[in-house]
């Protein structure tokens, strides 16, 4: 694949703040010892204050549940600003984090899902770096069991009885240890297999891939490689070829660019080739000045960071709903869908949320609904060869990315996939879906979004779409759930009968589509003209009085399609 489309920009710009590029444009700052060079840096603060919920902890857009990894992010960016623009992180957010904590002493992502080392190692992180406490005794023996066959480190002591070792959970998995011991605990693993297992990661050209089989180093993987060496005390086999290889990967008169071939420098390649460079030991003051000068260009003005310029920061969930909303002329809506086509990253075959990002299933879903890869079936094939050969949990569901321990959200996406991509062949991937399906239902046809969590309108229905199209469901509970959430002025709440959402009753209509249940057409235009904004959008609730934003008035307009003479189908959307 060549990446040449993604140079310019032919998606769309949300011009919004993200927090995964915030965080890592404050601790490149910090890194190079420029985080005075932020102007105004009580902004950075009070976007990232913005994500945080009445629980204790930080969530990825506002809105949404906590989760570990955002909790983390947010702390930890916060605590790196100077003092006197950072504001307070108070104790409520270390509470939240030990509510996610399992006895066998890892830790999930949000409380109810399942351990996994991406969130052990956000909650590790936050208890004994942003507010010095100590973590569970258990957690060396649940870090033990992350090793795998072949000396490597998985994302769970079930993906390591499978063998799926990665140097994200290398380092993810190291880094916790590390964190929790200050580097002189017991280490709970074979040290020459997992040293030796890492150090094969490195190519002759000098970078690092994630996985055995990787055909493209990969800077992100080479952070995460020398990183995770460097606190177990080992460097590279060829420390002076791995940082020839980064330094490479800078641009004559700018920043870094994330592997060869692929010409944006961006946010995450300057956290990554800056944090490789200070792992190795090797000199960052020559860089310094470009690498801070392209870094703040990728302010928005919501006080965060995107992950480049933002005039040219498209991504592919405001692309796919403006494809889906039909907002594109011919030639745009061309131009748009080969550049989504073109957010993949070297050995993944999922669709990104930005370029440079790891594959995101709920975003690759939106893409293929938006009309992506309609006609390469060859493309269709190797996405849901990645689905079930990389993203799928043993328990049978999936999670956001690889690694990621399951959820409901994630587990119908998948679903969805894997039917336009296989068609009725995917019945046969499907059928594992079950098993984690039935790990989330509460009552009989009530489900939660992850085990334990409380029964809702949408995790109820994504459930049993899901099951629908793998060993199939009862359209009776699909009624029952619709009727105990129909709100009586129009629309369906996600929770109890008061009050309606946009996601809710898009979700309700698409599952009674799909089980060929009738509905009330009148409800449903009540709702909509109580959610329809005087800028010809949609707000999430009636109770707002803007816009949503390009989700929610793709949403809206799909519904309206829906109830037009045309009868135009629902996508199968999902997205929380």
């Amino acid at each position: 694949m060549t990446y040449d489309m993604l140079q310019r920009s032919s998606g769309v710009v949300s011009g919004e703040s993200d927090l995964w590029c915030t965080y890592a444009a404050v601790r490149t700052l910090t890194w190079l010892g420029r985080i005075g060079d932020l102007p105004a840096p009580e902004t950075v603060a009070g976007f990232l204050s913005s994500r945080r919920n009445s629980d204790g902890g930080f969530a990825w857009s506002a809105g949404m549940s906590s989760d570990a990894w955002a909790t983390y992010y947010c702390t930890q960016a916060l605590a790196d600003l100077p003092a006197g623009g950072r504001g307070t992180v108070d104790g409520a957010s270390s509470a939240w984090v030990r509510s996610a904590a399992h006895a066998d002493g890892g830790f999930a992502m949000t409380p109810g899902q399942a351990s996994d080392v991406w969130a052990t190692y956000y909650a590790v992180r936050t208890l004994v770096e942003i507010y010095g406490e100590r973590p569970p005794e258990a957690l060396s023996d649940w870090l033990a069991a992350l090793q795998a066959k072949d000396g490597g480190l998985a994302w769970s002591p079930a993906h390591a009885k499978d063998g799926t070792s990665d140097v994200r959970a290398c380092y993810y998995a190291i880094t916790a240890w590390s964190t929790a011991t200050g580097g002189r605990g017991p280490l709970p693993w074979d040290r020459e297999r997992l040293t030796n297992w890492l150090m094969d990661r490195q190519s002759a050209a000098g970078g690092f891939t994630f996985q055995d089989g990787d055909e493209t180093d990969c800077l992100w993987a080479t952070f995460r490689a020398t990183s995770a060496l460097s606190r177990l005390g080992e460097t590279p086999r060829d420390p002076q070829g791995c940082a020839a290889w980064i330094r490479a990967r800078l641009t004559p008169d700018g920043s870094f660019t994330r592997w060869p071939g692929y010409p944006v420098p961006d946010v995450w390649a300057a956290f990554c080739g800056v944090g490789a460079l200070r792992e190795l030991g090797a000199g960052i003051e020559d860089i310094a000045d470009r690498v801070v000068d392209t870094v703040l260009t990728f302010r928005t003005g919501q006080g965060g960071f995107t992950y480049r310029a933002p005039e040219l920061a498209s991504d592919v969930l405001t692309t796919s709903a403006h494809l889906m909303a039909r907002r594109f002329s011919d030639t745009g809506e061309r131009d748009a869908l080969r550049w989504m086509e073109n957010c993949m990253m070297p050995n993944e075959h999922g669709i990104m949320y930005m370029p440079g990002r790891g594959s995101e299933v709920r975003c690759t879903l939106w893409a293929l609904s938006a009309g992506a890869f309609e006609d390469d079936a060859p493309a269709r094939a190797r996405i849901a060869d990645w689905l079930s050969g990389a993203i799928q949990n043993p328990d049978g569901g999936f999670g956001y990315w690889e690694g990621r321990a399951s959820d409901m959200v994630s587990t119908s996406a998948a679903a969805e996939i894997l039917r336009k991509a296989d068609g009725n062949a995917a019945a046969a991937r499907l059928r594992d879906i079950a098993g984690y399906v039935a790990t989330c239902e509460t009552a009989p046809g009530q489900y939660a979004n992850v085990p334990g969590g409380r029964p809702t309108l949408r995790a109820t229905l994504q459930a049993l779409r899901a099951l629908h199209g793998a060993i199939g469901a009862d359209g009776a509970h699909v009624g029952d759930a619709l009727a105990r959430h129909r709100v009586r002025g129009g629309g369906f709440a996600n929770e109890g009968n008061r009050v309606p959402d946009l996601l809710s009753t898009y979700e309700a209509v698409l599952a009674a589509d799909a089980f060929g249940l009738q509905w009330d057409a009148g409800h449903l235009t009540k709702f909509l003209d109580s959610v329809r904004t005087v800028d010809a959008g949609f707000a999430w609730t009636p109770l707002m009085a803007t816009s949503g934003g390009p989700l929610a008035d793709c949403l809206g307009r799909r519904l309206e399609l829906r109830l037009s003479p045309e009868q135009h189908a629902l996508p199968p959307l999902a997205l929380s």
